[in-house]
């Protein structure tokens, strides 16, 4: 449950009440449109490409002190969640991690170097109470053999080991290279999504063990070629993501399942979340012109203020309110993580054999067993 208390405290009397009638919007609309966290039988795992969060180096900032309640609210809505597009400040993660309390933590890498890098982190955020670090985590780094035309990854994938209720999984979350639409640069986008789901789908065969991998991939449509290079390699990807960016018209995120026999069982909900039916609407725009700060984007009149022009509407629906959110939307998927039912009925089953039968978690002690 986030904080709302600097809201009232540290707030202008305008930014406090547009605040707090925006929240419980934005609140309502995830009652209406994410199912409800659970305790004990759901995860609801969510991806978000966070828009250059939180640099401000294209100067369409900085974030009001606002959206970041409003993306706190967000997160909040989700047991676990990625991030892509953190940068090396980690300013503004750490506004986000107050905001949410103490039951919530995250994981981090570190930026990543060169031009294509761009300086991100991936980053995953998850409720302690649900979610737990199971102590393993690493980016991914692939074997001269095995590497892009003799390239890594534009931006490092990053795995994570968790564990929430019976289920135990590894998670790898991407940031896949853009490039351009057409030629050897979409080439190297697609060989980016195939290098990345063979590896993973290699290591849940040779492990026996559930992989889920999600981000931004820069998936061109369900039917193009970067799509199927993720589901070739064994991937599935749950109905009901739509598109994912602010528009609704590009695939760009995906989250792709490989796991054991009967490991993933799907909630029956997935979807992507259109903040910007309540945030950052048409009608608000006249509220937010004072506050732009990158004033040679904006039509002023002779007294400095920002006239209401259809460029300024543009500018403020197009580009601005995506550096205050994101120009992606969030993308989630509901898991059912208590396995007690299937347990216990193989316990009863005549044909049950313990040996053969692959357990959701291990109970053995070897340590005990050896002595």
């Amino acid at each position: 449950m986030p904080f709302y208390f600097p809201i009232s405290n540290n707030f202008s009397p305008d930014e406090s009440q547009r605040s707090a009638i925006n929240l419980l919007k934005l609140r309502k609309q995830l009652r209406d449109e994410v199912p409800s966290r659970t305790m004990n039988d759901t995860l609801l795992l969510a991806t978000w490409n966070l828009r250059d969060f939180d640099s401000n180096k294209f100067g369409h900032g900085p974030r009001l002190k606002e959206s970041f309640f409003y993306i706190a609210e967000i997160i909040s809505a989700f047991d676990l969640i990625a991030l892509q597009e953190v940068n090396k400040d980690l300013s503004g993660l750490n506004i986000i991690m107050r905001i949410l309390g103490p039951e919530w933590d995250y994981i981090t890498t570190d930026g990543t170097e060169g031009a294509s890098g761009n300086g991100e982190r991936m980053t995953f955020i998850y409720d302690t109470r649900k979610v737990s670090f199971q102590k393993i985590a690493g980016e991914v780094v692939l074997p001269f053999n095995k590497t892009i035309g003799g390239q890594q990854f534009a931006r490092t994938p990053f795995m994570v080991a968790f564990q929430s209720g019976w289920f135990r999984f590894n998670i790898c979350t991407v940031h896949i290279y853009y490039g351009e639409d057409r030629g050897e640069l979409l080439q190297r986008r697609i060989a980016e999504i195939d290098t990345i789901a063979a590896f993973l789908s290699k290591r849940a065969d040779d492990e026996a063990a559930n992989y889920i991998i999600l981000g931004d991939f820069n998936i061109v449509s369900p039917e193009h070629q970067t799509m199927q290079s993720l589901k070739k390699h064994g991937f599935i990807i749950p109905e009901g993501l739509s598109p994912s960016n602010m528009l609704m018209d590009k695939y760009y995120d995906q989250i792709g399942f490989k796991s054991r026999e009967g490991q993933v069982k799907f909630g029956g909900r997935a979807g992507v979340f259109n903040l910007y039916k309540t945030l950052f609407g048409g009608s608000e725009r006249l509220a937010y012109y004072p506050l732009m700060k990158n004033r040679g984007q904006l039509e002023c009149g002779p007294d400095g203020a920002a006239q209401d022009t259809e460029k300024n509407k543009d500018y403020y629906l197009g580009i601005w309110r995506t550096f205050q959110m994101s120009d992606h939307l969030p993308m989630w998927v509901e898991l059912k993580i208590d396995f007690s039912d299937e347990y216990l009925q193989k316990i009863v089953t005549p044909s049950f054999d313990v040996e053969q039968t692959q357990h959701p978690l291990d109970f053995s002690m070897p340590e005990l067993n050896n002595r």
